[in-house]
């Protein structure tokens, strides 16, 4: 259900996300494909389209690669070049107790973008050839799983706000999953609030229309590539005056743990139940 051109934008972008991540720029693209006899010309034109749309919208400049032959099913590596300043760059370890958690965006909006494609594709299966997917009304969501946008925009208003993050990354494994990265290599805890997570309309439906609990599809879902950073709490109001930018929650001591207080003020372990890419 991810068409060629798709899938080529989304290997692009999420790539630019990593940099940005790092308030960096990213400059430059290689992709290699492993492509079995399954794809034809076409196909693959239709791959590196997409590649060719993103880098055109990001300013990144595909430099190179190779192709090769893959026994079964379609292989994408990519590789982004970037550069910034060094005294810019942000790290994960950067976070200390009393900073502010924040995160542009909103969350879980990818993952249930992808519930929906499963279910219409389990759906059309057991249907007549003139099945038509249940997508309208639900266009956000699929946006955010087929087409994600790597948040540029975020890291320049950072700049032009003077705000340079303590540690910061970008939410590709669930948001619960990332901060919890932060906080051990920063040797922190943290402290996050429910009500303050950042849910779109289309996502909280579509979570009760599958009986999800939407907190957690947020928590752990994965693939938005929001930017989740930490922030001295001195730089409070200029946060507060930053568009799409939420803050959810402060950084604490260690001993403290890592918690996530729900919206009737219980509070929770927070455990990373997100991707696990070395599983």
């Amino acid at each position: 259900y991810t068409p060629l051109k798709h899938l080529g934008y989304k290997a692009a972008v999420v790539n630019f996300s990593d940099v940005y991540a790092m308030n960096g720029t990213p400059k430059q693209l290689t992709v290699s494909i492993g492509v079995s006899k399954r794809f034809t010309v076409e196909h693959i034109e239709q791959l590196y389209a997409g590649i060719r749309l993103a880098c055109e919208n990001y300013g990144v400049d595909l430099v190179g690669g190779d192709t090769s032959a893959s026994v079964t099913g379609l292989i994408i590596s990519v590789t982004c070049i970037g550069e910034g300043d060094k005294d810019k760059i942000v790290y994960r370890n950067g976070a200390k107790d009393t900073d502010l958690i924040c995160v542009s965006g909103d969350l879980g909006s990818a993952y249930m973008g992808l519930q929906l494609l499963e279910r219409e594709r389990s759906v059309s299966r057991d249907s007549s050839d003139d099945f038509h997917p249940a997508f309208e009304g639900r266009e956000y969501i699929l946006e955010r799983q087929l087409k994600p946008e790597a948040r540029q925009d975020i890291i320049e208003s950072l700049a032009k706000a003077g705000v340079k993050p303590t540690a910061m990354m970008d939410v590709s494994d669930g948001l619960s999953s990332e901060l919890m990265h932060i906080c051990k290599q920063s040797n922190v805890g943290c402290r996050i609030f429910e009500k303050n997570i950042p849910i779109d309309y289309q996502t909280a439906v579509m979570a009760e229309e599958l009986n999800m609990n939407v907190t957690t599809c947020a928590l752990n879902g994965g693939e938005d590539y929001e930017l989740l950073s930490t922030v001295p709490i001195g730089d409070h109001e200029k946060i507060q005056q930053l568009d799409d930018v939420k803050l959810i929650g402060h950084i604490t001591r260690p001993e403290l743990g890592t918690v996530l207080v729900s919206r009737d003020d219980n509070e929770f372990e927070l455990k990373a139940q997100g991707w696990n890419p070395l599983l």
